[in-house]
C-alpha cells in the first residue's frame, strides 16, 4: 500500500482542465525515512514505521535514538505505521516522496479533528432544544435521559454534553487533483482533518480505485 506521513497546509482554489474551480487542500507529503521494516517472520506481520520532519538530538529519549542509529538515520518528529503487502520492496533507511502518489487517483486522510472544548447536545449533535417563549426554562438543554423506577439508569452511549472535538478520524477516498512530485506537495479535493499544520496520514484509498 502507498502511504506518507504529511502536513496540512492549508485551503485554496485552483482551476481544473475543463475550467472549473476546485477547492483543494494542499498538503506537504514527505519526505518520508523508512525507519523500520516489519515482516511476518520477525514480527508477526508485514509493516513498515515511517518517519516524518526533523527533530533536535536532545529531544528524543535514549530508546528511539537507538532506534534511529540501528535504522541510520537522524532523528524524526513524527512516527507513524502502515501496512504493506509482503512482496513491498521498502527497507530501512529509504526515503519516500509525494512522487508515490502519481498514479493514485483517490486517498484516505487519517487525522486528528478540531478540538471544540465541552459542548451542550445543541452544538454537539444538532438537538433541536425547546420552545424559546412562555417561560418554558427549556431553551438547549438535552430534557429527559432516564426512566423512572425500571431500568431507574441511564442508558450507555446516551448523548449528554461533553467534549467535543479532537478525535482521530480518516476522510475516505478524497480526489487527488495534482502531485507536486519536486515540492513534495499534494493537492486534494476538498476539506480534511485539523488545522493548519496538522499532522496526516495518507494513504491509497481502499475502497475507490
Amino acid at each position: 500500500m502507498k502511504s506518507l506521513i504529511g502536513k496540512k497546509l492549508g485551503m485554496t482554489q485552483i482551476f481544473d482542465e475543463a475550467g472549473q474551480l476546485v477547492p483543494v487542500t494542499v498538503v506537504e507529503a514527505g519526505p518520508c525515512r523508512v525507519v523500520q521494516r516489519k515482516t511476518v517472520e520477525t514480527d508477526g506481520y508485514d509493516a513498515v514505521q515511517l518517519g516524518f520532519g526533523t527533530q533536535k538530538a536532545q529531544r528524543v529519549c535514549k530508546p528511539l535514538t537507538g532506534h534511529y542509529k540501528k535504522a541510520g538515520i537522524e532523528p524524526l518528529r513524527e512516527l507513524s505505521e502502515v501496512r504493506v503487502s509482503a512482496d513491498d520492496e521498502a527497507k530501512a533507511g529509504d526515503t519516500l516522496t509525494a512522487a508515490v502518489f502519481e498514479e493514485v487517483k483517490f486517498v484516505d486522510v487519517l487525522g486528528v479533528t478540531k478540538g471544540k472544548g465541552y459542548q451542550g447536545v445543541v452544538k454537539r449533535y444538532g438537538f433541536g432544544g425547546g420552545r424559546a417563549t412562555h417561560g418554558s426554562h427549556f431553551h438547549r438543554r438535552p430534557g429527559s435521559i432516564g426512566m423512572k423506577e425500571k431500568p431507574g439508569r441511564v442508558f450507555k452511549n446516551k448523548k449528554m454534553p461533553g467534549q467535543m472535538g479532537r478525535t482521530k478520524i480518516t476522510v475516505q477516498s478524497l480526489k487527488v487533483v495534482q502531485v507536486r512530485a519536486d515540492e513534495n506537495l499534494i493537492l486534494l479535493k476538498g476539506a480534511v482533518p485539523g488545522a493548519n499544520g496538522t499532522t496526516l496520514v495518507l494513504s491509497e484509498a481502499l475502497k475507490r480505485k
